[in-house]
């Protein structure tokens, strides 16, 4: 009590310290750099990382595009090259005049090679970047070079993707956060009982997610999911904590003379209630961080700071400006458009047995789904965008007038004789799928001998360690088909060099596949152990942390179960965000709705009796905090065209609902069913099993 009594006697200090911080927290939020490529996050010690570090190190080579070149005579073809080759961070550009002088007719290039970077009506030509894929760096070269080129012109690649996926994010995310701010203000004037404390709401909340976005510059980066999301779920998880505040203190006024004393009790008491509420979330966004691939780090780092935000300006921010703005606030209540829950709870206590039937039957059909659906996420990033994006129009040009879906870059001992190369690139042509293999022998035929080509020319493909290789694939990144053409060039590659490298997008999103399966398992299981924990020391129970848990994941069960029945594919990162964040942010509801029941109980209320003043108390704060969840996060799911984003806001919104519908209908009838086990399970419990529960 202390505590709170100081911060309500320095109310207006603190107001003025926030708004303070706010500008060094914008300069933070506008000097984090956003990191939009998802491979820069598998583990270190892969073969298909360490190789794009050699390659970059060893041959000043990083980003790799082909630019697909429509209706262009040689001539302009080879004055383009030259113009792309000045373009900062290009360290080369191959092309048929690499190779031979544009006056000698292409016809004299081994047919494969002719055929590699020509059709009846286009060219193409590769480019490599001495900059990383998603280096600031490259995506000013992508866009430099598009300017070049012109609308003739086609720039493919992970680095296009990287480009347009940047551009479009920054186009959205300021609709993204105005739009969850306008649905949730409309939610909670609707549901609240004052016109003017949401804005005070949002103003205490909005500080807080500044605070934490500005404090993000410590972190180096974070990713465009993280940075797209974040605001938006600490708008919508740390709500709660304001609606628990708001609440207190309107009790507490009515018992206490003065308001300054009310608002210091009501901080108080928020604590408390607040304490147990916020760990089981944070504890859901810590889950992710034990993922090997790190952007569920990145994403869980940022959250759970977010939500430590949001308890900070919910018991400082947020009761200094309602002292500060107590007399407005007064003139500005309204009837709540909540209706009165006695005759909602009464029904559901009277036919419960009906909601474990139901219970029951959910399990099996949503489960089979929730499997299902785990393995029908796609891993592609150019499924996520728009149809019209730039990249997305080159990708199909490419697979369509060259065949090409995907390229693989092979690293390989440079000292392996001509002969042996020739026989591995022989083999290797042979794997379903691959179209060619391009490297310095399959470029001069059989006859050429590789002495009389100049040094600038081979160096762009070998050095005195490296040959490197260049393998056209027909199968797209992240298809089964890929993955196991990949293992067939793998297991040919190592037969000639065991130390060999096989790298590029496909073989990274490969990695990604296998580290995401086991990342899954690993996340969902230390968030239930957490979860389960932080219950039963809450509660003081053995008993209640599995049926609250049972109840939340049969919500996540229907959630991620119904794409499956829907035919919808999924982002694969969004299973595994969606089940710990969900579990984390809407446990809070059975928290609220058990420990009222406890305390109904131990006051000598039968059962029933205290399961229906429970559900009058409860149902109110929980629609207002799920619906305030769904607000937040439907809107951004509508609007976005960036699919992961739509899919996990859509997957959020959703789920809130589903725990909501779920904490009001199953929890009641699990906790009456359960509440002998319950009694004699948990401290301080068992004298209520004495009571008769009257009928």
């Amino acid at each position: 009590m202390k505590l709170s009594r100081v911060i309500v006697r320095l109310r207006v200090p603190i107001v003025i310290l926030a708004l303070i911080l706010m500008v060094p927290s914008l300069l933070g939020m506008l000097n984090t750099r956003v990191n939009y490529d998802m491979l820069t996050y598998l583990p270190d010690s892969m073969d298909t990382v360490k190789g794009q570090k050699i390659l970059l190190d060893e041959f000043d080579k990083g980003a790799f595009s082909f630019i697909i070149l429509e209706d262009m005579p040689d001539k302009d073809v080879a004055d383009l090259k030259a113009k792309v080759e000045q373009v900062d961070q290009v360290a080369s550009v191959l092309w048929y005049n690499n190779i031979a002088d544009i006056s000698i007719p292409k016809e004299f290039l081994p047919d494969k090679v002719y055929n590699a970077f020509n059709t009846d009506h286009s060219t193409i030509m590769a480019v490599f970047f001495n900059t990383s894929t998603s280096s600031d760096e490259t995506m000013d070269a992508i866009r430099e070079i598009r300017s070049i080129t012109g609308e003739k012109c086609f720039v493919c690649g992970l680095s296009a993707l990287v480009t347009d996926l940047k551009d479009l994010c920054e186009k959205e995310e300021p609709v993204y956060v105005g739009i969850a701010v306008i649905l949730a203000l409309i939610a909670m004037i609707l549901l609240l009982d004052n016109w003017l404390v949401p804005l005070v709401f949002l103003a205490s909340i909005g500080m807080m997610i500044l605070m934490n976005l500005g404090s993000n510059f410590f972190l180096g980066e974070i990713s465009y999911i993280t940075k797209a999301l974040s605001a938006v779920l600490q708008l919508a998880v740390t709500m709660d904590y304001s609606i628990f505040l708001w609440h207190s203190y309107n009790e507490q006024k009515e018992l206490c003379g003065d308001n300054k004393e009310a608002m210091a009790v009501a901080i108080h008491q928020t604590f408390l209630s607040v304490i147990g509420s916020s760990i089981t979330t944070v504890a859901g966004f810590i889950a992710l961080c034990f993922m090997t691939f790190t952007l569920g780090r990145d994403l869980g780092i940022v959250m759970a700071k977010g939500v430590l935000f949001g308890v900070l300006g919910c018991l400082t921010v947020l009761p200094s400006l309602i002292l500060i703005l107590d007399k407005p606030l007064a003139k500005m209540s309204h009837r709540s458009l909540i209706p009165n829950m006695r005759k909602l709870s009464s029904g559901v206590v009277k036919i419960f047995p009906v909601f474990l039937v139901i219970f029951i039957a959910l399990v099996p059909p949503f489960l089979y789904g929730y499997t299902q659906t785990n393995n029908e996420v796609y891993y592609d990033m150019a499924e996520c965008l728009p149809k019209d994006l730039d990249f997305v129009i080159a990708n199909t040009k490419l697979s369509e007038d060259f065949d090409i879906s995907s390229t693989h870059m092979v690293l390989m001992d440079s000292s392996i004789d001509n002969k042996q190369v020739k026989e591995m690139i022989s083999e290797m042509e042979q794997v379903d799928g691959v179209k060619y293999v391009l490297g310095i022998e399959s470029l001069l035929g059989s006859t050429i001998p590789e002495d009389i080509l100049p040094e600038h020319i081979k160096g762009v493909l070998e050095n005195d360690k490296y040959e490197l290789l260049l393998i056209n694939s027909k199968y797209h990144s992240a298809s089964d088909a890929v993955g196991e053409q990949i293992n067939s060039l793998n297991e040919i590659l190592h037969r000639y060099d065991k130390n060999g490298m096989l790298i590029g997008e496909a073989p990274c999103m490969k990695d990604m596949i296998d580290t995401t399966g086991r990342d899954f398992e690993v996340v969902n299981l230390v968030s239930i152990i957490a979860i389960f924990v932080i219950i039963a020391l809450v509660e003081r129970s053995i008993t209640l942390p599995f049926i609250l848990i049972s109840v939340i994941e049969l919500a996540i069960f229907i959630n991620l179960g119904l794409p499956h029945y829907f035919g919808q594919s999924l982002p694969f990162i969004a299973p595994i965000c969606i089940s710990t964040i969900q579990l984390g942010a809407t446990v809070d509801y059975a928290i609220l709705m058990t420990t009222r029941y406890k305390s109904e109980r131990l006051r000598g209320n039968d059962k029933k009796e205290s399961m229906r003043t429970t559900l009058t108390a409860s149902i109110p704060s929980i629609l207002v905090s799920g619906m305030g969840l769904f607000a937040a996060t439907f809107g951004v799911a509508v609007y976005s065209d960036i699919d992961i984003i739509s899919s996990m806001c859509m997957l959020l919104a959703r789920g809130a609902v589903i725990s909501m519908l779920l904490v009001i209908f199953i929890l009641p009838a699990l906790l009456l069913l359960c509440d002998k086990l319950i009694c004699y399970t948990t401290w301080g419990m068992k004298k209520c099993v004495k009571h008769k529960t009257n009928p």
